[in-house]
């Protein structure tokens, strides 16, 4: 695998902020997705820097907090080539009990010094709001924000999972540099009204969960690919829940062939899809292993004609996806 650096994109116009054509996803290293390695987390963070993945993505809620800090340790004596994104709002116990959504100015200051020392940095380069609390006017959260960075410790202002008039109304109290939302092939409501949305105001897109939570590796068989302390097998993701998940497998299969027709692996193909849908997109494939890094570079390279772009959206029409990206108990917290 080569190390020469995989180029760079802007997020947004309005408040632009240069990243890696792709970014890293980290949070499977710490929580969600099976076992943990914590050796190769590293060695899986310190590739990604030499290939040119410096645009890491993290959260104060993964792990709990454990996650900030294996970055932090990372990238310390690097810090400099990195772009780190962090959030806060979905609010945890140490024993990682679920608190709810908490989007208080209060909060959004305590939560900013507490993942500036887990991180070991003096700024956070995209700080966004993880979830939308409806509880509290986006303009207070937005305005707490907002001081962060005129005190310095935050570079850039992003929200994720909100809707196109709670986009509007952050935007207009502190220019936003990226949504981060969910898409890929298996989802794409976000082209409807939130894309459109975010370029008009000049704002890029950070998709997550841009291999559909893995399924468009072609890496998931069936139920037999996930071990039991994997959250995609818990219910809390319907698409794997049995007599969803074959389903939606056979829609993989065609996105199988055209990879191979191309001479990529499926995970490269769904990667250079996003990619190709805009310069101001930079998925964040999460992976813990660097052999899954390595793959996921290689989508940089690979180009797709307007013919691929369109047999990929007819081979997974957008209603053939079986079940909600979340369980019903988390749907309510989406596009806030």
């Amino acid at each position: 695998m080569t190390t020469t650096p995989i180029g760079t994109r802007k997020l947004g116009t309005s408040a632009p902020l240069t990243v890696s054509i792709l970014g890293l996803g980290c949070m499977g290293m710490s929580e969600f997705y099976g076992a943990r390695d914590e050796s190769e987390a590293h060695a899986t963070l310190h590739r990604a820097l030499d290939l040119g993945v410096t645009f890491l993505d993290t959260a104060d809620m993964y792990g709990p907090f454990t996650n900030e800090k294996l970055v932090g340790d990372a990238i310390a004596g690097r810090r400099d080539e990195v772009q780190v994104a962090t959030k806060f709002g979905n609010e945890r116990a140490e024993d990682g009990t679920r608190l709810g959504i908490n989007g208080r100015p209060d909060y959004v200051r305590r939560a900013c010094d507490a993942s500036l020392q887990r991180l070991g940095v003096d700024h956070i380069d995209l700080y966004y709001q993880h979830r939308v609390d409806r509880t509290v006017p986006t303009e207070e959260t937005f305005g707490a924000m907002k001081e962060l960075v005129e005190a310095g410790k935050v570079r850039h202002l992003g929200i994720s999972e909100a809707s196109a008039d709670t986009i509007r109304r952050a935007h207009a109290v502190h220019p936003l540099t990226a949504l981060q939302t969910e898409y890929s092939l298996f989802t794409r409501d976000v082209e409807d009204e939130i894309l459109p949305t975010l370029r008009e105001l000049g704002i890029g897109l950070v998709p997550y969960s841009p291999l559909g939570r893995g399924m468009l590796t072609g890496a998931i068989t069936g139920p037999e690919s996930f071990s039991d302390d994997d959250s995609r097998r818990s219910g809390y993701f319907p698409r794997f829940a049995d007599g969803a998940l074959q389903k939606n497998l056979d829609l993989v299969a065609p996105v199988l062939a055209v990879a191979a027709d191309k001479g990529c692996t499926p995970g490269q193909l769904a990667l250079a899809w996003l990619l190709a849908q805009g310069d101001d997109v930079v998925p964040i494939p999460g992976t813990k292993r660097r052999a899954y890094l390595e793959e996921n570079v290689g989508a940089a390279s690979v180009s797709l004609t307007p013919e691929d772009l369109l047999a990929l959206t007819e081979a997974v029409p957008r209603d053939a996806v079986v079940g909600t990206r979340y369980h019903e108990s988390a749907m309510g917290n989406l596009n806030a």
